[in-house]
């Protein structure tokens, strides 16, 4: 029975860091907008668009939307190379379907992790087990694992980012909509590789960031639960 206890205390445990990643995911490319910005001009992107920073700011909103399923289409018109016209191709179009699918896929993940955590908490409870002692043991023991994968992804994003780029693609995406061509294509020229990477440092920085305290949270808590059965 206590083997049960700690499987799914680690289950609860690896719920919370999906939950966290997902998360990281969602803040990072939605809380601040600002961060397009910075990024279109540090790329240079709007002479490459020739377009004007309130346009583009206004495709990105639109395109943000769709990922998240607040628009039905990517029809988004707006003043490109002197002309009003769509933004985005049927290539475009198709491909931004399947990243969307792939987004709010991810957040029915966060969602499916969040009912298993809450199903690994009352089982927990209702066996009577020591859980004030299994969690924070056992998500120490989740956070081991998803740092070491967590450093061994951040080794090949700092070695060669664009290897993992293609990579990802290749495995998330059942056809090559994703190859795009600059000079045809007004969607690839406002998102270039480089905002990409940064993004991925990004959400990086806030999945770490957030593991660091709830560990810290958990060492806390089996300090305190250690001492308090030692009186």
């Amino acid at each position: 029975m206590k083997k049960l206890h700690w499987l799914l205390g680690v289950i609860a445990s690896f719920a919370v860091i999906i939950i966290l990643l997902m998360s990281s995911f969602q803040v990072a490319m939605y809380a601040d907008f600002s961060f397009y910005e910075k990024e279109y001009e540090k790329y240079e992107v709007l002479p490459e668009l020739d377009m004007k920073m309130d346009d583009v700011m206004y495709v990105t909103h639109e395109m943000m939307d769709y990922l998240k399923g607040d628009r039905e289409n990517l029809d988004v018109f707006t003043t490109v190379e002197g002309k009003v016209q769509d933004f985005f191709n049927e290539q475009d179009k198709l491909h931004m379907a399947d990243v969307q699918g792939l987004f709010i896929g991810g957040l029915h993940l966060r969602m499916g992790a969040l009912i298993v955590l809450l199903i690994c908490l009352a089982a927990l409870l209702l066996m009577k087990a020591d859980w004030k002692r299994i969690l924070p043991r056992a998500f120490q023991i989740a956070v081991g694992a998803a740092g070491v994968i967590s450093i061994i992804l951040a080794f090949l994003v700092s070695r060669d980012f664009d290897a993992v780029f293609t990579k990802f693609h290749e495995i998330f995406f059942s056809n090559d909509l994703w190859i795009f061509d600059p000079a045809e294509d007004y969607m690839i020229r406002m998102l270039p590789e480089g905002l990409f990477f940064d993004m991925v440092i990004r959400i990086g920085i806030l999945f770490i960031g957030g593991l660091v305290i709830l560990l810290i949270g958990s060492i806390i808590w089996r300090h305190r639960t250690s001492t308090s059965k030692k009186r």
